[in-house]
């Protein structure tokens, strides 16, 4: 089973979430259709996603995201645009 940590911003990218799942297609897709109302990412539209990695270890996605949300923004900036440096939203890419 593959483990999912993942940035989800606005569309003007000012705010960040990150998150973990197993399933990042389902994950985000809740997150596009604000299936939970009262959740931070839908009182704030985040809804774009720009970043995700994943591993085989439930433990490691979780340690991995816990270490991410330790970051200042900056950092965070930073390893998006490593792998997304236009910020451009990958949900369409994890559907095909």
């Amino acid at each position: 089973m593959q483990y999912y940590v993942y940035f989800l911003t606005t569309k003007d990218n000012k705010v960040l979430y990150v998150g973990v799942t197993n399933d990042l297609r389902r994950r985000v897709y809740e997150h596009k259709n604000s299936l939970d109302k009262k959740s931070f990412t839908s009182r704030y539209c985040v809804n774009k996603l720009v970043y995700y990695e994943y591993t085989g270890d439930v433990n490691a996605a979780i340690a991995r995201e816990k270490q991410i949300k330790s970051w200042n923004r900056d950092r965070k900036n930073r390893l998006i645009e490593s792998k997304n440096p236009n910020w451009t939203e990958l949900y369409n890419s994890i559907l095909e």
